[in-house]
């Protein structure tokens, strides 16, 4: 058998050379892909952390507070106490004025205020660019646009799989997800955030900071917006 012509032996390397690089290619945009993950598994988990913990030392220092109020140690606050909180903020009412307040304040009916109830009173109003770049935020995570955030929406935002429970087999990736989305869920816990329980849960976090450049820049560089 005679040998192949040196021109078609040049094609098969030429060819041979092109799906190496071709592979090549593949394999370092596997690579920028499972980088790029674990990243936004990272961000994800330091994200979670600094809410946590910042939220968890915001609530403490809200529930001393209540609880110096309650002076019947019943977990819930009448008129009087209630008066008497507002007072210690700077804002004195007579008697009449506290009652009505309250009454606006008592979600549940009880004729008394729990922590909750409590914590949502003093929450100052958000200002129009803080409510925008708050629904901006939920816009992103609301892939199907239905207004409710979900595990399955969360799926095309950010991966699970780099976090340090699900690598060690603790954790699966959507019990990740599920845990981060509670952050944002009401007390019942559903599984489901509306845009309602993500503006209740940022409330909460705006009332600690004084400006809103200072707000705008945190959502803009948690959510990457």
């Amino acid at each position: 058998m005679s040998a192949p012509p040196a021109l078609q032996i040049r094609e098969a390397n030429a060819h041979l050379a092109a799906v190496h690089r071709r592979a090549a290619e593949l394999e370092a945009r596997l690579d920028a892909a499972e980088r790029t993950v674990h990243a936004q598994a990272e961000r994800l988990a330091l994200h979670d952390q600094q809410l946590r913990a910042a939220l968890d030392e915001l609530g403490r220092a809200k529930d001393r507070f209540f609880r110096q109020l309650d002076r019947d140690g019943s977990r819930s606050l009448d008129a009087d106490e209630f008066g008497r909180g507002l007072a210690k903020l700077g804002l004195v009412l007579d008697q009449v004025e506290a009652e009505g307040v309250c009454r606006r304040w008592d979600r549940d009916g009880s004729g008394t205020l729990d922590l909750e109830e409590f914590l949502r009173a003093l929450r100052p109003p958000m200002s129009q660019a803080r409510e925008a770049v708050i629904a901006a935020a939920f816009a992103k995570l609301d892939r199907s646009g239905d207004g409710v955030v979900t595990v399955d929406d969360l799926r095309g935002v950010y991966s699970g799989r780099a976090h340090p429970k699900v690598r060690s087999g603790e954790w699966t990736e959507d019990k990740v997800l599920r845990r981060f989305l509670d952050n944002f869920d009401s007390s019942e816990k559903d599984g489901q955030v509306t845009l309602a329980e993500f503006q209740d849960y940022y409330s909460g976090v705006s009332a600690s900071m004084n400006t809103d450049e200072e707000f705008v820049a945190m959502m803009t560089s948690a959510w990457q917006l």
